[in-house]
């Protein structure tokens, strides 16, 4: 609901004649209009799907094109590395269904698409599409997924390095990249709730080594590490026989393996709290595992050159199958849910210049369910003290505490809130009337039959 969110507002706003890039809406009076980044790339697809199709057939179609566009960036990369038709077809297969990216999608995180963006850059680099390359790059920051970003330039680097090429646009795209990343912190991150985080959140979400053959979450969405039983071994074997032939290739993907591995352990890795603490960005992460997508990638093109030394010639249709039964997981990630795209509550919301709005119950800006609110606010479009966001203005958490017990009436005067959207039976009473610094407002109590 909250990636529904970011990706309809570019269109929306663009409608409107303002610009594409603000959220006029959240937060407000309490922040100013702040920087949807979730917005770019994809809400320039996301726009024509949606409004064509509806919000929830036009979601649908996203999240399936998601899987292709995994699939085929990584299929190109694998054949711009000289490999066949039939064993870039698995790796792309193996990386559209890698479980990390599809389960993230499932549940409609943005990492999910962004990640594709890496292979992007990698075929563009080895066809010597710098400058498309370096956008794809700097895309993956720009996006707001910067922890995703503090393992994709690193490891972009290392294979520039190693793979040739023009060594001054390598480190303009690095330079680029670091730069956007540089820009979300600055207009995004820094003074939000996201700046500072505890240990203990990482803690929380560190992954244990059997949570990587384990097809079951068994700790929630954000420790689910699983790489599948026999694509690993593949990639495994394969990682062996570059080694062997002494490829350069096998440093890259060895370590682009390795690494978000080792990492996705979080508190569970000795000497993982000492790096969280002294390593610029990454004090301001919570998952170990969002750098996974590239281990992912790793697996994905190793699984690729295994099937590539099988000389027989339906060897890559048996690999296809295996692939899609070991990773199963990635297609059954997704469930359906109730849509309710005409909310008749909501209705009564829109038009004319009514005051703001404010949801009850009130949840603080870091938990998800308020994304649920932003979901609805595509309906009616107002201006809310509240809403969903893991880097909320430090104010907006503060308003949040004061209107949570909803005992502080006269405070929603003083923030201009006129509506009140209630949601199921009302934790608190709420008069139709309040006494403001400016005199008595009548509220309008849309009441929505939820239990939560």
């Amino acid at each position: 609901m909250q990636t529904i969110w970011q990706l309809w507002l570019p269109g929306h706003q663009l409608d409107r004649g303002e610009a594409p890039w603000r959220d006029p809406y959240s937060f407000r009076p309490e922040a100013e209009p702040r920087v949807n980044f979730a917005g770019w790339p994809f809400s320039l697809l996301f726009w024509p799907l949606q409004a064509g199709l509806g919000t929830v057939v036009g979601w649908n179609a996203f999240l399936l094109l998601g899987y292709l566009g995994a699939g085929a960036s990584t299929f190109l990369w694998l054949r711009s590395l000289g490999l066949g038709v039939g064993p870039s077809l698995v790796g792309g297969l193996a990386f559209a269904l890698a479980p990390y990216r599809a389960v993230q999608a499932g549940a409609g995180h943005l990492l999910g698409w962004i990640a594709m963006l890496l292979p992007l850059s990698l075929w563009a680099w080895e066809r010597r599409l710098y400058l498309v390359a370096a956008a794809a790059l700097a895309s993956i920051p720009l996006s707001g997924q910067v922890h995703l970003a503090l393992g994709a330039i690193p490891f972009f680097l290392l294979y520039t390095l190693l793979r040739g090429g023009d060594r001054r646009w390598a480190a303009g795209a690095v330079a680029g990249a670091v730069a956007a990343g540089l820009l979300v912190w600055a207009l995004s991150i820094r003074d939000s709730i996201g700046e500072e985080r505890s240990f203990s959140g990482v803690e929380r979400y560190s992954a244990d080594l059997t949570d990587f053959v384990s097809r079951d979450p068994r700790h929630g969405l954000e420790p689910f590490v699983f790489l599948g039983w026999l694509t690993p071994l593949l990639a495994l074997a394969a990682l062996v026989a570059l080694v062997l032939a002494r490829s350069r290739l096998s440093i890259v993907l060895g370590v682009g393996a390795a690494v978000p591995i080792l990492l996705a352990l979080g508190a569970n890795l000795p000497g993982y709290e000492a790096l969280w603490r002294h390593t610029p960005g990454l004090h301001s992460t919570r998952v170990p595992g969002r750098l996974l997508p590239i281990a992912g990638l790793a697996i994905a093109a190793l699984v690729a050159f295994a099937v590539s030394r099988l000389r027989w010639r339906a060897a890559p249709l048996l690999a296809v199958a295996l692939v899609a039964l070991d990773l199963r997981i990635g297609v059954t990630a997704v469930r359906t849910t109730a849509a309710d795209e005409d909310n008749r509550a909501y209705a009564a919301l829109t038009g004319g210049p009514l005051g703001r709005l404010l949801e009850l119950p009130v949840y603080a800006p870091g938990r998800q369910e308020g994304s649920v609110y932003l979901y609805y606010a595509m309906q009616a479009p107002r201006e809310r003290p509240a809403g969903y966001s893991t880097v909320a203005p430090k104010a907006a958490a503060r308003v949040a505490r004061e209107l949570q017990p909803c005992t502080d009436v006269r405070s929603l005067g003083d923030l201009g809130v006129r509506l009140l959207a209630v949601y199921g039976r009302p934790r608190c009473g709420v008069p139709g009337r309040l006494l403001a610094r400016d005199g008595p407002i009548s509220l309008y109590q849309a009441y929505i039959p939820v239990a939560w």
